[in-house]
């Protein structure tokens, strides 16, 4: 099975002066998207699926989809992006929440690969930005999955509040990954370093902490998208979330659901905003069910 992509040592601009080696496997090649240039992981052949990371201190492409890429890489071309402002991606320095932004990029990334048309999945925020796109651009996605996806309005959360404002501490990551997960027992004080270690990568924190600032229900609203238009959407779509979400609601799909007419739901139960990680094996499954 390929393996994660992988070029040279990069340098990341003004916001990421330390030149890392691509041999880490979050690193893996950069693309020029726009005026700023992103780094992309990429795995397999196949009809190409794009994956859309969440948001929270500290993610990456990496983070977000690494039990994802590899079970999906046997069926499908799987791109996973750094969002601007998140991973090892460039971007503005005075990037605020802008889901035009986030669009553009992607339009900008399947153009430099010469991607006609691509499956769309996206979680959380990624699920904002990939229904954004689907929206202004549908001819340029066939099927659509939003998981455990923000786009409708909803009052901010504790969990989302804690995500979007995360001064960075141990105790503080542990707390935000307690919200993550349904079962405690995944979070273990290795996984708590490990994410605390990558939220203080230079340049993250700064560029992360940016792009939320309170008061937060705002970004909720700007990352939403009007629901006759979503309710307009042609695109087959599946949309999955834990029953026991704490950061977005899972009332969030299920007006989705309502307002997507070839739309398919899927709630996990017993699991929290880490369907992804929390039911590893069954998520790509029902991803790849749906896409081939």
């Amino acid at each position: 099975m390929p393996a994660f992509g992988a070029g040279s040592i990069f340098q990341f601009g003004t916001s990421m002066s330390t030149a890392l080696s691509a041999t880490r496997p979050e690193v893996g090649r950069m693309v020029q998207t726009g005026p700023w240039r992103t780094n992309v992981l990429e795995m397999g052949e196949g009809p190409p699926v794009i994956l859309v990371h969440g948001s929270g201190p500290g993610v990456s492409a990496y983070a977000n989809w690494r039990l994802t890429m590899p079970a999906l890489a046997s069926r499908f071309r799987v791109i996973a992006p750094d969002m601007f402002g998140f991973g090892f991606s460039e971007g503005p320095d005075d990037l605020v929440c802008s889901i035009g932004t986030w669009t553009g990029q992607l339009f900008d990334l399947m153009d430099m690969l010469g991607l006609e048309q691509v499956d769309l999945v996206g979680n959380s925020f990624g699920g904002a930005v990939a229904l954004a796109a689907a929206i202004s651009r549908p001819e340029r996605v066939r099927r659509l999955v939003l998981c455990g996806s923000v786009g409708v309005p909803f009052p901010i959360t504790p969990g989302l509040d804690a995500v979007w404002g995360y001064e960075p501490a141990l105790e503080n990551m542990k707390r935000l990954l307690d919200f993550f997960a349904f079962d405690g027992d995944l979070i273990t004080d290795e996984l708590v370093g490990l994410r605390y270690r990558a939220s203080i990568e230079p340049g993250f924190q700064k560029s992360y902490s940016g792009l939320f600032p309170a008061p937060r229900q705002r970004w909720v609203e700007a990352l939403t998208s009007d629901e006759a238009a979503i309710a307009g959407l042609p695109h087959e779509t599946l949309i999955l979330h834990g029953r026991e979400d704490r950061v977005i609601p899972a009332s969030n799909s299920f007006r989705l659901f309502e307002l997507i007419q070839r739309a398919q739901l899927h709630v996990f139960g017993r699991c929290g905003h880490w369907t992804q990680i929390e039911r590893a094996k069954h998520f790509p499954e029902l991803i790849a069910q749906f896409l081939e």
